[in-house]
């Protein structure tokens, strides 16, 4: 039987309408709905009908994002298949640490509602952009950004490509230096400058909600955005992972690699859009690339996945 990851979708791929033919053919994916609704109400009715505006604000991105990761994970499960390994891309970590069993789904959502908040409160009192940087090396991203004081190379998201957070004044004169250096800049879809110094008061006071968080090792090997590696066993370690992912680079391409060197050769997107699908192609090309979003994917990828 071939290893099969499950990756859980990030922030940026919110889309109006997402998750809610998976609820129509999935009873699982229906009841993780249920059970976000109960602790938040309107969270389904956001993911369903939201505007674009309603959704790209982290306090509705999180919580909707983190639910149509988890109602699309638990389609696959309800169907018979059991991931090796689990990683999740940003936001997506939050959503794979509760499909790992490292908390229970109740847990899992207030974390990823006192997260959006914390993350919304420092994007308040620091502002900040982002912006998807191509066709440039890794090297050559962090060489154009080291004459910027406030511009962080913070996802590494594979070959050429490298988003970067920070001042939005900043960021702009650094997109410039990196087109004339050949690159593409995409500003991204998200509302704050992510995994940089930026977040550094939403990790202090995540640090702090974690104390009161119960936390258990992994039932499920776990890879973790910060180190690139399997979470630690032991529960200080966790909370240190978690805590840090936030103000800390996203290291995926590593990730990928990592799982691929331990053995992984088919990955499933779990959530909205398909950037990890297309992230996975990118470095690993001969790997097996599923996703599930809706009710049509899961359909294809539960093809796919019975064929191997």
């Amino acid at each position: 039987m071939k290893k099969i990851a499950f990756l859980f979708s990030g922030q940026g791929a919110q889309y109006t309408g997402m998750g809610k033919s998976l609820t129509e053919v999935s009873k699982a994916a229906a009841g993780v709905f249920e059970k976000a609704d109960a602790q938040r109400p309107g969270t389904g009715e956001q993911c369903f009908t939201g505007s674009k505006d309603v959704l790209n604000q982290t306090l509705n991105t999180q919580p909707c994002v983190y639910a149509v990761d988890l109602a699309a994970a638990r389609a696959l499960q309800e169907n018979g298949f059991e991931p090796a390994c689990v990683a999740g891309f940003s936001l997506g970590e939050i959503a794979a640490l509760t499909f790992a069993g490292v908390w229970d789904e109740t847990t899992g959502f207030d974390f990823v509602c006192h997260r959006a908040q914390y993350m919304s409160d420092a994007t308040a009192l620091t502002g900040g952009s982002m912006a998807a940087i191509l066709k440039l090396s890794n090297e050559k991203v962090n060489e154009l950004a080291e004459k910027y004081d406030k511009v962080f190379p913070v996802n590494y998201n594979c070959p050429g490509q490298v988003s970067c957070a920070g001042d939005k004044e900043q960021l702009d004169a650094f997109c410039k230096d990196c087109k004339e250096a050949g690159a593409r800049a995409v500003p991204l879809a998200v509302s704050g400058a992510f995994h940089s110094p930026f977040m550094d008061t939403a990790a202090e006071k995540l640090k702090k909600h974690l104390e009161e968080t119960p936390v258990k090792a992994a039932a499920t090997p776990i890879y973790a955005n910060k180190t690139a590696a399997l979470y630690p066993d032991d529960e200080a370690g966790i909370r240190q992972n978690i805590a840090d992912q936030v103000n800390h680079p996203v290291r995926w391409q590593e990730t990928l690699e990592t799982m691929w060197n331990d053995g992984v050769t088919v990955f499933v997107e779990c959530g909205p859009g398909k950037t990890l699908a297309g992230l996975v192609k990118k470095t690993l090309p001969e790997a097996v690339v599923c996703r599930v979003e809706d009710a049509d994917t899961l359909n294809e990828t539960l093809t796919t996945l019975r064929a191997l």
